[in-house]
């Protein structure tokens, strides 16, 4: 298991949550008129995601459980395993949010960013915390 590339991924995710605390304003109103904080948090919170996407496919193939049909099938993959229903779950929803945040399906909702600033953030660090358990079981043999 590659875990010092898990690892690294991970600490990359906990960079992009230590800049969005630092970026996001205090309130909606300050985040819809400050358009450099707004795209700044879209982009953190879009490599955030990735982060988690990416952490997931090094687990998936380290772990041998096949080629994935898409992306979201890494989650599946390692469901029960590696990460609890609830957090492939949320995966589900942050890669459907990150498309929206690539691909700009129509406008961009700065009530639903804002509202995953400041109250969906501690999701990453849940990821965090499942995955390093995961690979301390592993390293522990429990």
């Amino acid at each position: 298991m590659d875990e010092s590339r898990i690892l690294v991924k991970l600490d990359e995710i906990d960079g992009y949550l230590r800049e969005l605390d630092e970026a996001i304003p205090e309130s909606l109103e300050e985040y819809e008129k400050d358009w450099l904080k707004r795209r700044a948090s879209e982009r953190l919170l879009h490599l955030a995601i990735e982060g988690t996407i990416d952490v997931c496919a090094v687990l998936v193939r380290e772990l041998n459980l096949g080629v994935p049909g898409e992306e979201e099938d890494l989650f599946e993959k390692l469901s029960g395993q590696v990460l609890s229903e609830d957090m492939v779950d949320t995966l589900r929803e942050m890669k459907r949010f990150r498309n929206v945040l690539v691909h700009r399906y129509g406008t961009i909702d700065d009530d639903k960013v804002y509202h995953l600033l400041t109250h969906r953030l501690h999701d990453f660090r849940e990821f965090k915390k499942e995955v390093v358990h995961f690979l301390r079981k592993g390293r522990d043999g429990i």
